[in-house]
């Protein structure tokens, strides 16, 4: 039971851009300046919607995107700010010397929304952006935490059963793979979900990196209704409670996204 957004990139492009112009770029601008001047790193960058409303307020920006699909409808929605050189597509891994030898140093913002909790090994990962950030740059993060009710990505599946049941991926994985096959769900499927699964990050874990690295905290909301279900399902964003965000773990299970904006000492 797919959404139009897992196969339409003009859709999920349009999703994307729509959340980052009204959430994005107001909680990020309450701690920094964005304008022409603001030079920014998109890590993950998918079909280009979140540097488009970056791009529109005329700042510089350069996308990573490994997924070679993704990378190419960026290139296409982002035609007209690539020609003027306003903005830069890489298809590379971030790990790679030639990243690191092109853009160390360079960006007063990284972007990585809906990124963190597909990468592996985040305890090295989230420290090694220091490297890419100027003196006193920032780095922006928004996710699911794993608990929370989708926090699996099911939602991709095809079953309408599967893809609609909350919480069953935090199950033990040799289960949770068992009942992705017993409905029938393709190796792709599964084979993504496996890896989300390995790579699902908490609100406590990810807060004790952001720590243990020696970056603050500078902004951070928590979200009973992710603000992108707006535009992929209608739905109005809500804040967390105050009361659920000040219990440690529980939260995780009925809060659907975190914003957070982190900056090295």
């Amino acid at each position: 039971m797919s959404f139009a957004h897992h196969t339409d990139h003009k859709i999920r492009f349009q999703q994307q851009y729509q959340n980052a112009k009204k959430y994005l770029i107001p909680f990020i601008a309450d701690t920094m300046q964005l304008d022409q001047q603001t030079t920014i790193l998109d890590i993950g960058c998918g079909d280009g919607g979140v540097m488009s409303a970056f791009l529109e307020i005329g700042c510089e920006v350069t996308g990573i995107e490994l997924n070679e699909y993704k990378f190419a409808f960026s290139k296409e929605n982002l035609s007209n700010y690539l020609s003027t050189k306003q903005a830069c597509l890489i298809k590379c891994n971030i790990y790679e010397e030639q990243a690191l030898t092109d853009l160390k140093n360079r960006f007063d913002l990284i972007i990585l929304k809906d990124v963190i909790e597909h990468i592996p090994d985040q305890e090295r990962f989230i420290p090694y952006l220091k490297k890419f950030l100027k003196p006193g740059g920032r780095v922006f993060f928004g996710f699911p935490p794993w608990y929370m009710p989708h926090g699996g990505h099911q939602q991709m599946c095809q079953n309408k059963l599967l893809a609609s049941l909350p919480y069953y991926h935090i199950l033990p994985k040799p289960i949770y793979i068992g009942i992705l096959k017993l409905f029938g769900e393709g190796k792709g499927v599964i084979t993504e979900l496996s890896e989300i699964k390995d790579t699902g990050i908490s609100i406590e874990r990810f807060e004790k990196i952001v720590r243990t690295n020696e970056y603050e905290i500078e902004k951070n909301t928590a979200y009973l209704i992710n603000p992108i279900y707006e535009d992929k399902f209608g739905w109005k964003p809500r804040k967390q409670l105050n009361l659920i965000n000040h219990i440690p773990f529980f939260r995780n299970f009925i809060t659907t996204c975190v914003y957070y904006v982190i900056r090295k000492n």
